[in-house]
């Protein structure tokens, strides 16, 4: 049984700091490409950050560049996103995402909301 479950979210204020996980289960967790995506209210979910299973840098939204880092631990089939000076227009739903061929799992999500 394949499980995604992302936790960490909460609230913060604007400059502050949180760390995402996302524990994954049921697959080889090593093959896959893990990205983590956002969705704020009325607005598309987007990328934010990707991290390959064959090496190589990872990817990120422009506008998360220089704060945010993704990051990856085999052994505990876990993905992180280490996020930094955080900004209120970083509010959303935090979703990590595992994807390899044509094989695509979600997470439920976590809120990040950013407010004084």
């Amino acid at each position: 049984q394949v499980q995604v479950v992302e936790s960490g979210g909460g609230l913060v204020q604007p400059g502050g700091s949180l760390r995402l996980s996302c524990a994954t289960s049921g697959f080889t967790f090593s093959l896959f490409v893990l990205s983590w995506y956002r969705q704020a209210p009325v607005k598309e979910r987007e990328l934010v950050a990707d991290i390959s299973n064959i090496g190589g840098s990872p990817n990120y939204a422009d506008s998360v560049k220089g704060r945010f880092t993704i990051s990856k631990d085999n052994s505990k089939s876990t993905v992180y996103l280490q996020m930094n000076s955080l900004k209120p227009e970083d509010t959303a739903v935090y979703y990590c995402h595992a994807a390899r061929l044509r094989v695509s799992y979600w997470g439920q999500g976590t809120q990040v909301t950013v407010s004084s």
